[in-house]
């Protein structure tokens, strides 16, 4: 059941890294409000600055990044959290299932090794307890057999079975927020859709907060209260998801949604967004996507618009568009 207090909260975040030498801005402006016990979907194309924006949560950043804004999980800050705390939350409170599992998996250990050590070496449970423990996990996630695959290694397992891993490992902390980066691309469909609704169960089940970061709107709407679109390092819109489709307001939104087949909707021919993504530091001083929004108007490619209520969420345009997408033509 959700619950209204603000578990996650990142205000004003940016980042800046090092790129060859030069700073360059991957994040521009990042506002969200994660309430404990619910889903915030954060979509959008490749480079937009989704899983920045996830690792700045537990500040997994790159050496040299500098970051602005503050991010806040139950009312700390993160950024002026100590070595200590922090190692708390990202053992106890905050748990990241990745995208692809072979790369977060010593290959050279056993699967038990592997989901066994946090609990023994952080919390102190004895190794035959811990062992159960993951034995029950591994079964809550799909996992046939489960005392046989934590005698095996990574390589024997198939990439769907590895992200089952993954899942039982971010549960085995028992966590109070979930950062699931894209768990399912490296999967074929049919196994995504399996993943994804084993981590959906699990965390209503255990009543647990979510972000989950995926270029699959359709999905994100499907398991998620709220949907948040990035584009070029920043937050362009945030709306309950049950209101995505119709009520969208952002140009950029509405151009997501238009380029996916809908089966629910009339037969359409689908429309590609034109131009191409922009890199948050080649953004300027107006709205990043300006150059590809067939509703640009001056003001647009030299100041940037700020978030403001719209409809049934926020929209950082200077135009957003009034009325149901189904009136969208093409």
């Amino acid at each position: 059941m959700n619950d209204s207090r603000a578990l996650l909260e990142i205000e004003g975040l940016h980042v800046t890294l090092p790129v060859k030498g030069r700073p360059r801005t991957v994040i521009h402006q990042v506002d969200l409000t994660l309430p404990a016990g619910s889903a915030l979907g954060l979509v959008g194309e490749s480079g937009s600055g989704k899983s920045i924006t996830a690792r700045s949560v537990l500040r997994l950043l790159p050496d040299g990044a500098r970051t602005g804004g503050d991010v806040r999980f139950d009312g700390a800050s993160v950024p002026a959290m100590s070595p200590a705390r922090l190692r708390g939350l990202r053992s106890r409170d905050v748990a990241m299932v990745f995208q692809d599992p072979r790369a977060h998996i010593n290959p050279v250990r056993t699967i038990g090794d592997f989901l066994t050590e946090g609990l023994i070496t952080k919390r102190r449970v004895r190794p035959r307890a811990a062992e159960a423990t993951v034995t029950a996990l591994l079964r809550d996630v799909g996992m046939a057999d489960a005392p046989r695959r934590l005698r095996q290694y990574p390589s024997e397992l198939s990439g769907g079975l590895l992200q089952r891993v993954m899942i039982a490992a971010a549960l085995a902390g028992e966590p109070r927020l979930l950062l699931a980066d894209e768990p399912t691309t490296a999967l074929d469909v049919t196994t995504q859709a399996e993943v994804m609704a084993i981590i959906d169960e699990s965390r209503v089940r255990r009543g647990l907060a979510m972000l989950f970061i995926t270029h699959d709107l359709a999905l994100a709407s499907a398991v998620c209260d709220r949907i948040a679109v990035m584009y070029a390092g920043s937050v362009v819109e945030e709306l309950p998801a049950e209101h995505l489709h119709k009520g969208a307001r952002h140009p950029y939104t509405r151009a997501l949604l238009a380029s996916r087949p809908d089966p629910g909707a009339d037969a359409q021919p689908l429309r590609a967004i034109g131009g191409k993504p922009l890199p948050a530091y080649a953004a300027g001083p107006g709205c990043a996507f300006a150059p590809r929004c067939s509703l640009v108007q001056e003001v647009c490619r030299n100041e940037r618009p700020e978030p403001r209520p719209v409809g049934d969420g926020v929209a950082a345009c200077h135009f957003p568009v009034q009325g149901d997408r189904s009136t969208d033509h093409g």
